[in-house]
């Protein structure tokens, strides 16, 4: 006789009901594709020696499986896929010291960011690319920083990821030129190569990128000119090409970048006029453009950017005066000029900008009274440096402030310069004034003395 199986009670067929599509969606969740895993165990192991990933994280996408430094995403197929991985800072993976560059990473479909800090730092390699690339890389971000044992050319089969928005390639030992063909990916907005030792001039089809908004080839040995089709990049907001050896001038296009708000040009062999047009980068906020050999007067047009909050001008052999207008610049907060050939009295005009706390005109020809009241020289304090203007002198009453400003008081070994008729007034009234003043309490003393003695 046949017994009758019990039928499961209410509770518990709906606990069942309930959680087999858990267990189901959590199958699905977990479940990598075994090619991309593989793939992805053989660049962790390739690249990082912290755990065994195999045994310690056989389903990385898990939730509670995954290990810092990696991120997952669901893709079209439902399945999830690694979207970023990220090595060499804490809290992520360290990178071992026979780490070489793992070009596998190009072969994983889902990968959006990849990050490589610090972690080539003692056997030497190479950016190389698969023999078999993908046909659509969906690589959006690629960064490959502080890796001294990083060296060789910059590949041109990275123009390859059509989709990359930011490439970072700096502080590493890149050589050789920047390929053209780097400047096809249309797709960038910051492109980084700084602190390599990159050589060769920068590709005209720079002006290819329409949508950059950061630029930075800093700390290069760069040659040539600025390329004039820098003007088309229209978005562009950082513009950092200094410590070169570029040469000519600063093209008359710059005009057009109408977004710019840094600029550095620093460390190169620039020199020549500035062109005009610079007083309609009305966003530009710094300006920062020490060592070149410029040898001409100071822009005026500098004068006529209202968002102007840093400009730093030395050791270029500007001659002239220094531009009323600069005292016009009401967001400006530091200012250096030193080490150029400006002659001519201090703007008094200096002293009534709000946001001032760095002024350095120091080893100029500059004469004159120093126009600064001494509120104006204590808020400043160390931040003011006037040394190395023979022709300078401050106002007695501001002795306090002599050693911070680097000025000798008026009329104690102090020259000036006899071409300024104001200066010298200012001078007659703040040093002979004083001396007169000082001679006629002298007198007066030495009168009351000798009726006393009377």
């Amino acid at each position: 006789m046949k017994t009758k199986r019990a039928l499961p009670s209410p509770s518990s067929l709906l606990f069942h009901l309930l959680i087999t599509p858990i267990f189901l969606c959590e199958a699905n969740t977990v479940s990598m594709p075994p090619s991309e895993s593989e793939t992805l165990f053989t660049i962790m192991d390739s690249m990082s020696s912290d755990q065994q990933w195999r045994q310690s994280h056989p389903n990385p996408c898990a939730p509670g499986s995954s290990w810092p430094g990696i991120e997952c995403k669901t893709g079209p197929d439902r399945l999830p896929h690694v979207s970023r991985l990220d090595f060499g800072s804490a809290p992520n993976p360290s990178c071992k010291s026979s780490a070489s560059f793992p070009h596998l990473i190009f072969t994983l479909p889902f990968l959006q960011s990849v990050f490589f800090f610090n972690c080539f730092t003692h056997s030497p390699t190479t950016i190389i690319f698969p023999i078999k690339l993908l046909p659509n890389s969906s690589l959006q971000q690629l960064s490959l920083r502080s890796n001294p044992s990083l060296s060789g050319q910059i590949p041109p089969l990275i123009s390859s990821l059509t989709s990359l928005q930011i490439l970072t390639l700096s502080q590493n030992k890149l050589t050789g030129a920047i390929p053209p063909v780097l400047f096809s990916l249309k797709s960038l907005l910051h492109l980084d190569l700084s602190y390599n030792k990159l050589t060769g001039a920068i590709p005209l089809t720079l002006g290819n990128l329409n949508s950059l908004v950061g630029l930075d080839l800093s700390y290069n040995s760069l040659t040539g000119l600025i390329p004039p089709t820098i003007s088309q990049l229209g978005t562009l907001q950082k513009l950092d090409l200094s410590s070169n050896a570029l040469s000519g001038a600063i093209p008359q296009g710059v005009e057009k970048l109408r977004s710019l708000s840094f600029i550095a040009l620093s460390n190169n062999r620039l020199r020549g006029a500035f062109p005009k047009g610079i007083s309609k980068l009305e966003s530009l906020q710094y300006f920062i453009m020490d060592n070149n050999p410029m040898h001409v007067p100071l822009p005026v047009e500098l004068g006529l950017l209202p968002k102007l909050q840093e400009i730093q001008l030395e050791n270029c052999g500007y001659s002239g005066a220094i531009p009323e207008s600069y005292t016009r610049l009401m967001n400006l907060s530091s200012l250096s000029l030193a080490d150029n050939k400006l002659t001519g009295e201090i703007p008094p005009g200096f002293g009534a900008l709000p946001h001032v706390f760095h002024l350095n005109l120091s080893r100029n020809s500059l004469i004159g009274v120093v126009p600064f009241d001494s509120s104006f020289l204590r808020r400043l304090g160390k931040n003011l440096d006037l040394s190395g203007n023979r022709g300078l002198c401050l106002n007695p009453e501001d002795e306090f402030s002599v050693v911070k400003t680097g000025v000798d008081l008026c009329g104690r070994n102090v020259t000036i310069h006899p071409s300024s008729k104001k200066s010298q007034a200012s001078t007659s009234r703040c040093c002979y004034g004083s001396c007169l003043l000082a001679n006629a309490l002298f007198q007066v003393v030495l009168f009351l003395g000798l009726r006393h003695h009377r």
